[in-house]
């Protein structure tokens, strides 16, 4: 069985992504990895040459900043890496630049993979999700986060990155069939330094909108306030071994009182339904679970 990983990435050292953590936790699991790494002003492709991996294949790429309609340009910088993988991989395991996979759930993963290998019509596999907020110690709790999404797939029929690369398709333009899995993406795009997220989230809203949009919306404050959060839990459990540096070296505090999480009544509805069925009501779902 051969399995390739993709990912994409710009001025990430900047902007806090913890890509090296995220490349690193799917290189034990991959022939080969493609890194796409966009123009950057911030020594990301020195970065990541310096990782000196001889799995790891640098593509350079320049961004289209006029696709910032709905975040497509993401979207097209995956499928530049989608189309760099290995024609004859029977898998490709597809990171985010703030995405992390745990070493605990590798044998899952493999054995997964290779139950399916063979089916074809299993096209994808289906993920669950840990959303970190604020900082390594809590979890989003609020039906805001989506619980679940595609993170493997069989890259040689037809599949492309959908709208803003959360997901993926199949031409001409079908939902996947996927099996879920237990294996968990660990998503820590919203665990920065307060500075380093005002930078992160204005860059990535300056995906979405425009520059009249932007000035409009600016945050005026040079922190970013994490208080404005609506429900977290707090997380149980052990990060990945790739993230114990990063976790090390937080200089930041941010703590949220559990008790006071705010739900509407709506939500409450749609927790208690899940929490007794299994179905979350309303649910965006871009895949199809077989």
């Amino acid at each position: 069985m051969k399995v390739s990983g993709f990912t994409f990435v710009r001025n990430g050292i900047k902007l806090g992504y913890p890509v090296k953590e995220a490349i690193y936790s799917i290189l034990p699991l991959c022939d080969e990895v493609v890194v796409v790494v966009g123009n950057s002003d911030d020594g990301t492709l020195n970065f990541i040459r310096g990782f000196n991996e001889s799995k790891i294949k640098i593509i350079e790429s320049i961004w289209d900043d006029s696709l910032r309609t709905g975040g497509r340009i993401l979207a097209v910088e995956t499928n530049k890496a989608l189309e760099q993988v290995s024609p004859d991989s029977d898998w490709a395991i597809y990171i985010q630049a703030d995405e992390v996979l745990h070493e605990g759930d590798y044998g899952k993963i493999k054995e997964a993979m290779h139950q399916y290998k063979d089916n074809t019509s299993v096209e994808g596999l289906l993920f669950k999700y840990k959303h970190f907020y604020g900082s390594f110690d809590y979890v989003g709790e609020s039906l805001r986060w989506y619980r679940r999404e595609i993170r493997i797939i069989r890259s040689n029929i037809g599949v492309f990155s959908y709208r803003d690369a959360q997901g993926f398709r199949k031409a001409p333009n079908e939902k996947l069939r996927v099996k879920l899995i237990d294996a968990y993406v660990y998503h820590y795009g919203w665990v920065r330094e307060p500075k380093a997220m005002v930078k992160k989230n204005y860059s990535f809203s300056s995906l979405y909108h425009t520059d009249e949009w932007l000035e409009k919306n600016k945050q005026l404050t040079e922190e970013y306030d994490y208080s404005s959060i609506d429900a977290l839990k707090l997380f149980e459990g052990t990060h990945p071994a790739v993230m114990h540096t990063r976790i090390a070296a937080k200089n930041w505090t941010f703590t949220h009182d559990i008790s006071k999480n705010k739900f509407s009544l709506k939500d409450r509805f749609k927790r208690f339904v899940e929490k007794y069925t299994g179905w979350r009501p309303g649910e965006y779902r871009n895949y199809r679970i077989i």
